[in-house]
């Protein structure tokens, strides 16, 4: 880790954790298990709080429903010891795409590269 790395880590929070939170995650959490996008989650040895460290951008739309589910108190127990059961019709947890390339992009919008026949749009002319 070179000192740019060092310096950022020391002011910047939304690319991973700062070293405050480092600090205070060594004294005072205990881990607790790792989603498969590499967060890692934490409880802390009270047992009150719990937190996530991102592998990455903090991106709260990347943490998993069962993960969320156990940050916010809904369920008591992590999803390491105990599971979501899941539907056949449930699809896999996916982040937000909106704003990037792969974010839904509805017929006729003009962010498609070949726009459908717009058909439904009359343009307005002053008299």
């Amino acid at each position: 880790m070179g000192i740019l790395d060092t310096l950022l880590r020391a002011v910047t929070w939304w690319n991973g954790q700062t070293l405050n939170t480092q600090f205070y995650t060594w004294r005072k959490g205990r881990k607790v298990g790792q989603d498969e996008q590499g967060n890692t989650f934490y409880l802390s040895k009270d047992g009150k709080r719990r937190w996530v460290i991102f592998n990455g951008e903090a991106e709260a739309s990347r943490i998993s429903p069962d993960w969320h589910g156990w940050l916010h108190h809904t369920y008591a127990e992590p999803p390491t010891e105990r599971p979501l059961s899941r539907k056949s019709w449930e699809k896999p947890h996916q982040e937000n795409l909106t704003g990037t390339a792969l974010a839904y992009v509805p017929a006729g919008s003009l962010r498609r590269e070949a726009p459908a026949d717009r058909r439904d749009y009359e343009a307005w002319s002053p008299e």
